[in-house]
């Protein structure tokens, strides 16, 4: 199960949302189950929630996506750089052949988007 966290989920995670919480628990816990955490988006939800990039960076089982290359050139045509690197990072790669679930509190954010999205609203 891949799993790219926006940064809605990030800063939940901070402030106590159990759904967040669990998906950082099996992803540290149970094997076959990882957590991104895409930089732009990280930097959103530390502005949003101070010392939430700290925190989530040291946690073992997320894995910080870099901006790379195609992510620069994706994110330079977009207004909002943590949706778009999310977006990014979600798609399909040789690692993920299915790509990513997007975990977000804002599914609706999603809507009419090519991907796919876990609620932590419920």
């Amino acid at each position: 199960m891949h799993i790219v966290l926006d940064e809605t989920a990030m800063a939940a995670a901070g402030t106590g949302n159990v759904l967040a919480s669990r998906l950082i628990h099996r992803a540290h816990a149970e094997a076959g189950w990882y957590l991104y955490a895409p930089a732009c988006a990280l930097v959103e939800a530390d502005r949003t929630r101070p010392g939430t990039a700290e925190h989530l960076a040291a946690l073992p089982g997320i894995a910080v996506i870099d901006l790379d290359l195609p992510g620069v050139l994706a994110v330079a045509q977009q207004a909002t750089w943590a949706q778009v690197h999310t977006q990014h990072a979600a798609q399909p790669t040789p690692d993920r052949p299915d790509g990513a679930i997007i975990a977000t509190t804002i599914p609706e954010r999603w809507k009419g988007e090519p991907v796919r999205v876990l609620d932590l609203t419920t």
